[in-house]
């Protein structure tokens, strides 16, 4: 049967005069940790719309975990809430073999190919915020799937929910529309192997905010102990994190070779992750990088509990919160961030590197005998705001 055309050109079916697919349009255009927190969404999306084209709009650099994802077809460079184009616009294709942009710099679209004929996209999914902003970028869009907003009226959807965690929030929006997501599906595939093997303990002493940035000092106290007890550390972090991943390492005593920061891609991260005995970090994209590879983790959360965003219990991972609620964009270290001390940290090291040192000589998963050092200082308080 011929297709039916409006006369702008797009198909009444919404599908592409690319390659013949309709095209569903996420948008998530914010950091790594949320990217990966997205996943169980993304991969519902899959299941549930395997005749589509998928196409992620979020920043360029954060293509190189795309093919560990395996749920996303083509990437747009999409910064915030929008605005989103949606007419011919630069496309990232995903490769399957080698990755795609840097944990620090993004590169320059491959090509140009029209998503969506004179503007148009079959589905949009709204995996960004609340709205109302997010939202408006997607109304063009023949369906809609996203959160109500009140300044947005005869957009249907579920209400916002503040309290709830940021992976379950997204896959309870699903349902509500009648797609199953499965929280829990948040593996990434296997990375391969990595340039820097050996590394056993990877400490990322950046993030976002100053807010959620644990002193430096104070990382690095906790870099020397380890290292002198024989574990080989490295530092991590993106291309504006060098200086600071340098004075972790110059108070610790460490080598300048082992500082990473800089020098890795996202799947070169990945991969040092993967193959790491433990992770070190702030509340930030790292620590659900851990989650994603399956490495053990100790998080030094400050201003937004753990029960929003941490790791999903059952797993080893050791998150440690004063139980103080503020500003996670404040430009310095939270109070309650401040309140954790280098002993915490290392005690908690300390079990996870014992339990995943049992576990490796028994031939067991880590979250076997993990499960009982995992701690969570928790308090029902309320979030931050809501991305737009």
């Amino acid at each position: 049967m011929a297709l039916s055309r409006t006369e702008t050109g797009r198909t009444e079916t919404g599908r592409t005069e690319s390659d013949g697919r309709p095209v569903l349009l996420v948008l998530r255009g914010l950091g790594l940790g949320d990217l990966l927190t997205a996943v169980p969404a993304l991969r519902a999306l899959r299941r549930a719309h395997p005749e589509h084209r998928i196409v992620l709009a979020a920043p360029a650099h954060l293509g190189g975990l795309l093919p560990l994802i395996g749920a996303v077809d083509d990437l747009i460079d999409v910064s915030g809430p929008g605005p989103v184009p949606m007419g011919p616009v630069p496309m990232r294709p995903v490769p399957m073999g080698k990755p795609m942009g840097t944990a620090s710099l993004g590169t320059a679209p491959s090509s140009t190919v029209p998503y969506g004929s004179a503007g148009f996209v079959d589905i949009a999914v709204n995996l960004h915020g609340s709205g109302p902003q997010s939202v408006v970028a997607l109304r063009r869009a023949r369906r809609l799937l996203t959160h109500a907003h009140p300044a947005v009226p005869g957009v249907a959807g579920p209400p916002w929910r503040p309290e709830i965690h940021e992976v379950r929030r997204w896959c309870e929006m699903l349902e509500w529309y009648g797609i199953a997501a499965d929280p829990g599906d948040l593996a990434l595939r296997d990375p391969g192997p990595g340039r820097w093997a050996g590394a056993e303990v990877v400490i990322h002493p950046g993030a976002g905010y100053a807010a959620k940035r644990w002193p430096p000092d104070r990382f690095a106290e906790v870099a020397a102990e380890l290292s002198r007890l024989g574990h080989h550390v490295v530092i991590t972090g993106g291309a504006t994190e060098i200086a600071l991943a340098r004075q972790v390492a110059v108070l610790a005593g460490l080598p300048a070779a082992h500082v990473l920061a800089g020098r890795t891609d996202l799947r070169e991260l990945a991969a040092l992750t993967a193959g790491a005995k433990l992770v070190i970090c702030g509340d930030t994209g790292m620590s659900h990088l851990a989650t994603a590879v399956g490495t053990p983790s100790v998080v030094i959360y400050g201003p937004v509990s753990p029960a929003l965003w941490g790791p999903p219990s059952g797993h080893p991972h050791v998150t440690l919160w004063a139980g103080r609620t503020g500003d996670p964009y404040g430009d310095r270290p939270s109070e309650g961030l401040l309140e954790i001390g280098v002993g915490e940290v290392l005690d908690a090291a300390h079990e996870l590197l014992r339990t995943r040192s049992v576990d490796r000589r028994e031939g067991r998963q880590p979250a076997d005998s993990a499960r009982e050092a995992v701690s969570t200082i928790s308090a029902s308080l309320p979030p931050c705001a809501p991305r737009q």
